[in-house]
């Protein structure tokens, strides 16, 4: 009986980790489809936008000459909104502050431009870009569950740290919290044990109502 028990278990494990995997690569392709809709409906309307301007300003050059300084200006904002369409792009796919200072100052990056009540706290930690976007990706997930759920006025606190070959996290929060006994996990949650399991790192859960919510993970270096 133990031995069938035992079988039984090793088949669920294998199923979570077929379902998990199923997760990851259909996130990745809706991902890149959102990127390339991105690509096509904004950047390239902001293109479309200033060669046809361009082509007016030509038109009006000799023949109008105010007319052609205000398709100027008009073409000056269409390259200011462009740039900063491309930027944000950017900044989805794979911010510079994470490429360049790591997930902690990539994280306060995040915080400032959104305005949240959020701490982040975080030690030195040892450099691996895969780590560093796990990490900094189910920080962000973690972030939009406080902003989604733990209620008006809710603080969170974000820490960051290294221990036995590992880069740990920590996102906690004041807000109503609730009880995971009862409360399935949503698809943030789902997302980031994934991201997490993915790499063979481990994700806590503790929560109660009325006594906020706090996620602990960690993803080990060199995964």
């Amino acid at each position: 009986m133990d031995d069938l028990t035992a079988v039984e278990e090793l088949r669920l494990e294998l199923e979570e980790v077929r379902a998990s995997r199923a997760r990851i690569a259909a996130s990745g392709v809706a991902e890149r489809r959102h990127v390339e809709r991105d690509l096509h409906d904004v950047v390239q309307q902001h293109l479309v936008a200033l060669i046809v301007s361009l082509q007016l300003a030509r038109e009006l050059l000799d023949s109008d000459l105010p007319a052609t300084k205000a398709v100027l200006d008009e073409i000056t904002a269409d390259a200011h909104d462009a740039l900063e369409s491309v930027r944000d792009l950017a900044q989805r796919v794979y911010p510079p502050a994470l490429r360049d200072r790591g997930p902690a100052d990539a994280l306060r990056a995040v915080v400032a431009e959104s305005g949240a009540r959020v701490r982040v706290e975080a030690t030195e930690l040892a450099r691996d870009e895969n780590v560093d976007a796990a990490v900094y990706a189910c920080c962000v997930e973690l972030l939009a569950n406080v902003s989604g759920h733990a209620g008006t006025g809710a603080r969170a606190t974000v820490r960051l740290w290294q221990e036995k070959g590992a880069v740990r996290f920590e996102v906690s929060d004041d807000g109503v919290g609730f009880d995971t006994g009862t409360t399935s996990r949503n698809g943030g949650l789902t997302r980031v044990t994934d991201t997490v399991g993915a790499l063979g790192g481990a994700l806590e859960l503790e929560s109660e109502p009325g006594r906020g919510t706090r996620v602990t993970g960690s993803v080990p270096l060199g995964s």
